[in-house]
């Protein structure tokens, strides 16, 4: 049977602190600025594979902090990164205020190195995957 898709050409997320979150992405990750939509408001980057949607949040409720056992939606997003520049990459986000380390660079089951952060302004947690 024939894909009915071709992959992903966006990720939309909403975040807490939309200058934090893409400051993350495009001053520490390198990615630029593609879009704006001042209405929503909302920040679209691109690393030139992937586009991200940052929208910022209106209204947070008390606990909207995200449990990955309690709740549906997004567990992470994971991005690759060039292989042996992961350390380096770790590093640097040690020094990123509001990007919690969840683990430092390791084998990912039988694979290359990953590491689990968050992004800053959001509370969402991103993976890092050395590609093959």
């Amino acid at each position: 049977m024939k894909e009915k898709t071709r992959g992903i050409h966006h990720v939309g997320l909403t975040v807490q602190d939309l200058s934090a979150s893409v400051s993350f992405f495009v001053d520490v990750l390198g990615f630029r600025k593609v879009g704006e939509n001042s209405d929503y408001p909302a920040i679209f980057v691109s690393d030139g594979h992937v586009v991200l949607t940052l929208w910022k949040a209106k209204k947070l409720p008390a606990n909207a902090k995200f449990d990955r056992e309690q709740q549906l939606g997004l567990h992470h997003l994971a991005l690759k990164v060039e292989h042996g520049t992961l350390v380096a990459l770790h590093e640097t986000l040690l020094k990123i205020q509001d990007c919690n380390i969840e683990f430092a660079p390791e084998p990912a089951y039988g694979g290359p190195l990953h590491m689990m952060a968050s992004i800053p302004g959001s509370g969402i947690r991103v993976e890092f995957r050395e590609e093959n």
